[in-house]
């Protein structure tokens, strides 16, 4: 049995959570999230919690019920706090701006680099050299920040690049002169 799954979803005040048809709806302050729950996990909502337990059929559906029971609490936890994540550039004229809904970045190519924002993802750039990639959805602000950084990856000998605020880049000594 999955031990994570077993775990019931403590549900805050403010946020309802609705299931019908196999689809789980939570709303919260922050917006409204919603996702498909398959048929060999039962979710049960009571009173304040979210109580997960697998169909007993195959030895998938013990992992499925942990896998689902974290998914519905990061759902929770989203339309109740949000989610964020923290990038910074380093390199000599690298830098980010936010027009509307696109991300103008410079890192050293020839063209400038547009990456228009997903719905419901918000970036804020401090001082050209900092963002802030935020959102209700885990999985969207994680993919929208990795899709970010691998517009220019740091590399390990200046460290020059897109990286995350608490990614620590393993550098590498240079070439050394002739003796």
């Amino acid at each position: 049995m999955s031990r994570i799954g077993k775990r019931p979803v403590d549900i805050p005040a403010g946020v309802t959570v609705a299931l019908s048809d196999g689809v789980m709806n939570v709303q919260g302050p922050k917006g409204k999230l919603s996702r498909t729950i398959p048929k060999t996990v039962q979710v049960e909502v009571t009173a304040g919690q979210i109580v997960l337990t697998p169909v007993p059929s195959a030895r998938r559906d013990t992992s499925l019920q942990g896998l689902y029971r974290t998914l519905i609490a990061n759902m929770v936890e989203g339309v109740t706090k949000g989610f964020q994540r923290v990038l910074e550039i380093n390199g000599v004229g690298y830098r980010a701006d936010v027009k509307g809904s696109t991300l103008n970045l410079a890192l050293g190519y020839s063209h400038p680099i547009e990456y228009p924002l997903p719905e419901g993802i918000n970036v804020e750039v401090e001082k050209q050299t900092k963002m802030t990639v935020s959102g209700i959805d885990k999985e969207l602000v994680g993919a929208t920040a990795a899709k970010i950084r691998s517009f220019r990856g740091p590399e390990p000998y200046k460290g020059k690049g897109i990286k995350y605020a608490d990614e620590r880049i393993l550098r590498k000594a240079g070439k050394t002169g002739k003796k």
